[in-house]
């Protein structure tokens, strides 16, 4: 029987690309899940709109930095995952308060609602950005943080109010850091589905830098550490990284989509879709040894196969990209 299997889970974020993975996952492990979704007035649930499982989910609307809103979400739910946020780093340069906002103060509305409802774990969703560019790889949980943007900045203060809660009143917290996780719902803010949406409608593809590295893992393989962090004894007070140990230039993956899609690309850099220069982060390479040892965890989905994935998927969905423009 799965360790899910009639357990009450609440899942912040589940409107979002991993966030509705994982809710949809946890319905099929059995979990009474409750999905926390970002409240607007046309009452939209994110991508869980589009989900034949979102039917088996309790749906709540809210809103993360509303302590009110969080602790209501999580009454009554034995373990929490924890993925609402604002995650585009370009974004990140223009409104960096908000940034503070949703993902400092609303991790601690949940990390101070699990410790007044004494909530069994609590899993936060941290970010490979927090690790900067590398200083060695791979890239062990040893790793200094940098805040190189905004965004990475805010996210590991959300971190370090995680680590603060469990280390000063025992909350019961474990930190997951994906790196670059992709696959099917994920927006064109992110570097694969802009090339493959690019790429689909056009020759010309238009992009950033394209010497920095990343180590792309699957969602598949995401979520599946996900459910097994939120699964172990082990894991709690704990950091753990996710990603395959391989890394690709931004320049050969353009190449890898360019032949899985059969098409030719006329690859063009644009200033303004370029970092600030001390901001950009040159080189992500997962060291996941943690997370295989302890949580028996290891990634599934080769990046070829979750690329061929998810231009089949961004091929019958186009129209939910713009392809044209950039999207910050």
């Amino acid at each position: 029987m799965s360790f899910w299997k009639n357990k009450q889970v609440l899942v912040t974020g589940a409107g979002g690309f991993v966030g509705s993975h994982l809710a949809e996952q946890l319905v099929r492990e059995g979990a009474i899940v409750r999905a926390m979704v970002h409240y607007n007035a046309l009452a939209q649930w994110g991508w869980l709109n589009h989900s034949d499982l979102a039917a088996q989910m309790e749906v709540t609307a809210g809103d993360i930095t509303d302590r009110d809103s969080v602790r209501n979400a999580m009454e009554g739910k034995e373990v929490v995952f924890h993925l609402a946020a604002l995650i585009a780093i370009p974004y990140s340069y223009r409104a960096p308060g908000s940034y503070i906002k949703t993902n400092i103060e609303g991790t601690m509305n949940v990390l101070q609602a699990a410790r007044e409802l004494k909530t069994s774990k609590i899993v936060h969703t941290s970010t490979s950005e927090v690790y900067g560019t590398a200083r060695f790889v791979p890239i062990s949980e040893a790793h200094p943080l940098q805040g190189q943007s905004p965004y990475s900045a805010s996210k590991i203060g959300a971190d370090k109010m995680a680590e603060a809660f469990h280390l000063s009143y025992g909350v019961p917290v474990t930190t997951v850091r994906p790196f670059n996780t992709f696959g099917p719902r994920q927006s064109a803010r992110a570097v694969i589905p802009s090339i493959i949406a690019q790429c689909l409608k056009g020759q010309t593809v238009k992009l950033g830098s394209l010497t920095p590295t990343r180590d792309f893992n699957y969602v598949a393989n995401t979520v599946s550490g996900f459910l097994k962090a939120g699964a172990s004894e082990k894991s709690i007070g704990r950091t753990f990284n996710f990603g395959t140990g391989r890394e690709i230039s931004i320049g050969d993956l353009v190449q890898m989509i360019s032949q899985l899609t059969g098409k030719p690309i006329d690859l063009h850099t644009e200033e303004n879709r370029l970092r600030p220069g001390g901001s950009e982060v040159e080189r992500l390479l997962a060291d996941a040894s943690a997370a295989r040892e302890t949580l028996d965890w290891t990634p599934e989905v080769s990046l070829e196969e979750g690329l061929t994935r998810t231009i089949e998927w961004i091929g019958q969905n186009q129209a939910k990209y713009r392809a044209d423009i950039y999207n910050v």
